[in-house]
């Protein structure tokens, strides 16, 4: 492997900045910050896949070309607890070389997911508050507190020899937050009058205009709710959004609803935030899912998982009538105080569609405030860059039109005096003052997980399940005398997730005659080989199949010796 130093400048000692991922995509958030031989990673975020990925729970950069390039890193910086800035770091665990520091609530979060990989987080997770600073090597790194949807979320200052990097992480300008702690604007300002050399910024709202709400401002829309609701509410949100939570927990004290969480990522969010204080409930309020019936339904509220209409949540099996202790029926209330993203909009509208089946009444920001994200808007940004005044931007966090935006609006906020770098994943970005610039490209892909096997779906096997999808699976069932090579019989046929109409019915009624023809056909000295004769039906039941209804299922035979 070439080290750094021998492919950096003259003098050996280079600044670069290289994303791996959240450009270009919302997700999979992670930078590489490398000076001279120190190797740091802002965030390892990870990415929930889409319908098309199928079997795949969860998306992460592939870092192998970064691991060829750099070898092991330094140390890990998180931002804050959300999946997609934390949710690749088992995954690069053997990668780590020094410390992964973030706040404390932020290392909480990522504990349990650690400790589920069978990795031992008191190795290398290091606290470290806002305000705070870590030395890695000559690199300092300093973490400014900004606002958010959750608590303890930071921007990082990277302080090295050749200038100051800023990563903004997720952030918005709320002047009233629940827990007081406002964006620490007067550490930008400071950090900008000092000179700052590059800014990392966030580009998920750009796209919309003004400012971004505080997240007080969805109260008088739930205190509505809250207030004329005759049945049970149910609330589903993000389950790292603690403030919505904590607001919901406000309100069920004060309208005398028990709160009930339901749906185990909030309930392990929740029991850490408050262990660490940053979730306060009344002694009593709070009960447990399995309890919910016990009471009157006027009388409860749940907090359930499933915003995005995951199949496997909460509310999507309390819409289905499955869930073991929590229904929904005419009179009760179901609110989604969550966005929805993109992608995810047809699952979240079958969710509703069979909540409102069953007789309940769904309420979404569409209808009454009831939602504000966690991102700043277009004026929040444009404030950034104007405190912070850095000679180089770098758009991040989003697909390639909002970084494209975010790089317009930055040219007409700093009036030519920051160059303004739109980079995509894998762009190797050399920070010096004067000479900085794109500088060549890492390979970058990604890798997708499959929870239930422990590691990577290859391609291959995501081409074969979508076959399989698409195309179903037909089993001819054989009995053959091998001795005489004879079919015995009527073979019989079995079909999973085959299309049948009229033209596929009719082709099944003749694959019996079909696989009977394909093995009297076949030589005398070739009926005596198994293998061979189930080669034989799979290739002639498939090329059938694709002749007359232009599909390729998958052909699985089945030879049983008489």
């Amino acid at each position: 492997m070439v080290s750094m130093a021998e492919r950096a400048s003259p003098t050996g000692r280079t600044l670069e900045a290289i994303p791996l991922g959240g450009l270009g995509e919302f997700g999979m958030n992670m930078l590489l910050v490398v000076w001279d031989e120190t190797a740091i990673l802002v965030d390892a975020g990870a990415m929930f896949p889409g319908p098309e990925l199928l079997g795949v729970d969860l998306v992460i950069p592939d870092l192998a070309a970064l691991q060829e390039r750099i070898g092991r890193l330094s140390a890990v910086v998180l931002t804050h607890g959300h999946e997609d800035h934390i949710g690749a770091l088992p995954y690069l665990w053997s990668s780590i070389e020094g410390p992964v520091y973030g706040t404390p609530l932020t290392l909480a979060l990522v504990t349990p997911t650690l400790r589920e990989h069978g990795l031992d987080p008191t190795e290398r997770l290091t606290p470290l508050p806002a305000g705070g600073e870590a030395r890695v090597g000559e690199v300092t790194i300093e973490f400014i507190r900004v606002t958010h949807s959750l608590p303890d979320c930071v921007a990082v200052a990277i302080h090295t020899p050749a200038g100051v990097i800023v990563h903004t992480g997720d952030f918005k300008f709320d002047q009233t937050p629940l827990d007081g702690e406002i964006l620490d604007a007067h550490r930008f300002a400071e950090l900008g009058r000092d000179g700052v050399l590059a800014l990392f910024g966030d580009s998920t709202n750009i796209d919309r205009p003004g400012f971004t709400g505080s997240e007080r401002d969805v109260v008088p829309g739930l205190e509505e709710i809250f207030g004329s609701a005759r049945g049970k509410l149910v609330v589903t949100a993000f389950s790292s959004s603690l403030h919505r939570i904590q607001l919901i927990g406000d309100l069920a004290q004060q309208f005398g609803r028990k709160l009930a969480f339901v749906g185990r990522s909030v309930v392990q969010n929740a029991t850490i935030a408050e262990e660490l204080g940053h979730l306060q409930l009344p002694v009593g309020l709070q009960v447990r899912d399995v309890d919910v019936p016990e009471y009157p339904a006027e009388r409860v509220v749940c907090v359930a998982t499933g915003s995005q209409g995951e199949p496997m949540a909460a509310l999507s099996r309390i819409a289905g009538g499955d869930h073991r202790s929590v229904t929904v029926e005419s009179g009760d209330v179901v609110v989604f105080s969550a966005r929805k993203i993109p992608g995810n909009r047809r699952a979240i509208g079958r969710v509703m569609d069979h909540l409102t089946r069953r007789g309940a009444q769904v309420i979404d920001e569409d209808r009454k405030r009831v939602h504000v994200s966690g991102h700043g808007s277009a004026e929040e940004l444009k404030l950034m860059l104007s405190l912070v005044r850095p000679r180089y931007f770098v758009p991040i966090h989003g697909e390639y039109r909002y970084l494209a935006e975010h790089a317009r609006v930055a040219a007409r906020v700093t009036g030519g005096r920051t160059t303004v770098l739109l980079a995509e994943n894998g762009d190797v970005i050399r920070l010096a003052p004067g000479t900085g610039g794109l500088d060549g490209r890492l390979p970058t892909g990604r890798v997708l997980i499959d929870r239930t096997r422990s590691g990577e779906v290859e391609e291959e096997v995501l081409r074969q399940r979508r076959r399989l999808a698409t195309d179903g699976v037909v089993v001819p069932v054989i009995a053959l005398n091998l001795q005489e090579g004879r079919v015995e019989g009527t073979p019989e046929v079995m079909t999973r997730g085959v299309v049948v109409d009229a033209q596929t019915d009719s082709l099944l009624e003749a694959v019996p005659s079909l696989v009977t023809e394909a093995i009297d056909s076949a030589a005398p000295d070739e009926r005596s080989d198994q293998g061979l004769l189930t080669e034989r039906v799979r290739i002639e039941v498939q090329r059938e199949f694709r002749k007359r209804v232009g599909r390729r299922p998958l052909v699985l035979p089945v030879i049983m010796e008489t």
